[in-house]
């Protein structure tokens, strides 16, 4: 479909969905969440996809926050529905079922920030900035950046970012485990596209079962990740994935996944 916000490009089994309103610096107003989550949607059902790649046009901004002039006019309750919409939108990411990677290569900013943070990895340019500036409007994070920022940097991270509004840089990020890996600017493409490579040749069906079982089991008790754990593996021996896996190991050559 077509797309006023975004472009939509395929690799291959990797999906490449850019938010491409850079006189914006690819600012999150309510049009550009919704064709988010259609595009996600889109990614998650076709079979052909099994990574996707978030990215931002232009070179100032991955996404430097949500749409500040659309929001301004908004009452208590038209803040709440954005809100929501957007933390739907970032729990869909999280919860695809397939590897997804943002390309950070500026701004990251706000609604940005949560954005990268909903995807499994981080790959960003040396030039990145990352911050939680809702403070200074008088806001806080509304896309999920106190709860994903608080699981991944811990309290004093969290509160540091939040309240001081203070963006960090990019080695900074990575410091707190934030970033996955920050890399020159001119090697973002070449590490993002590596790293894309690797995860789509992987086996898909055991892909979404450790992302299940690090999301959906993380959140609980140990035991019962662990139980979570062990359902998982055993099912992957339903696979055919599994067979091929471990005959090509045996046979000392490339497995082909075909997720099934």
């Amino acid at each position: 479909m077509a797309y006023r916000n975004l472009e939509i490009t395929n690799r291959g089994a990797v999906n490449v969905i850019t938010v491409n309103r850079p006189d914006k610096l690819n600012a999150l107003n309510r049009e550009t969440l919704n064709e988010l989550g259609m595009a996600f949607t889109q990614a998650a059902y076709d079979d052909a996809v099994r990574v996707v790649v978030l990215a931002g046009a232009g070179e100032k901004a991955f996404v430097a926050g949500a749409d500040i002039a659309e929001m301004h006019g908004y009452t208590a309750t038209q803040a709440q529905g954005f809100s929501r919409a957007g933390q739907q939108l970032m729990t869909s990411i999280e919860r695809l079922g397939k590897p997804v990677i943002a390309r950070v290569q500026g701004f990251a900013l706000g609604g940005g920030m949560e954005l990268a943070m909903a995807c499994h990895f981080r790959i960003a340019s040396e030039k990145a900035k990352f911050g939680q500036p809702e403070i200074n409007l008088g806001l806080i994070p509304g896309f999920g950046g106190t709860q994903r920022l608080l699981r991944l940097a811990g309290r004093g991270a969290t509160l540091e970012l939040c309240l001081t509004g203070t963006p960090i840089t990019a080695q900074r990020a990575y410091e707190l485990g934030i970033v996955t890996r920050v890399v020159a600017p001119e090697a973002l493409d070449e590490t993002v596209n590596a790293l894309a490579d690797q995860l789509a040749a992987a086996a898909p069906l055991a892909a979404r079962r450790i992302l299940d079982a690090v999301l959906e089991g993380g959140e609980n008790a140990i035991d019962q990740g662990l139980a979570f754990e062990t359902q998982a593996f055993a099912l992957s021996f339903s696979t055919d994935d599994m067979r091929e896996g471990t005959t090509a190991f045996l046979e000392k050559r490339k497995a082909v996944f075909h997720g099934i």
